[in-house]
């Protein structure tokens, strides 16, 4: 069952100009040392940092908050597969915010895809619940 949805657009050259500007007052805020290494090392680290910054906006919407009631732009972070998949954590009150909208019997997982096309950056995240434990014998 589908427990949220959320989607956010944001402007890569807006991201540039805050990184610019804020530097590391920035990053730090925002993002996690994880998230850091890897837009460090990309060629478009702008698009990257904006990818990952639409990606929790999409996330705190699907967690049916938007960035308020407690939620912090770290508890919220991507990651990649080998695959380059990318992959949503939460943790701290995004965690305690998905448990609390994660019926009994049920485990919860969130969906999450990032594209660019310059100069926008877009994330579209799905929160899906399922049955907890092994699944029906055929």
């Amino acid at each position: 069952m589908i427990l949220g949805i959320g989607t956010d657009l944001a402007n890569i050259e807006r991201v540039a100009r805050t990184l610019e500007r804020f530097g590391d007052r920035f990053r730090n805020r925002c993002f996690t040392a994880t998230e850091q290494r890897k837009a460090e090392r990309r060629a478009d680290v702008a698009g990257t940092y904006a990818k990952r910054w639409a990606a929790k906006e999409a996330c705190s919407k699907a967690l049916g908050t938007g960035l308020r009631m407690g939620i912090a732009w770290k508890d919220m972070a991507v990651s990649n597969l080998d695959t380059g998949q990318p992959r949503m954590h939460v943790t701290g009150w995004a965690a305690d915010r998905l448990a609390a909208m994660t019926p009994p019997g049920h485990e919860a997982i969130i969906h999450v895809t990032l594209t660019d096309d310059h100069p926008w950056a877009q994330a579209f995240v799905v929160i899906e619940a399922y049955p907890a434990g092994p699944p029906p014998e055929a």
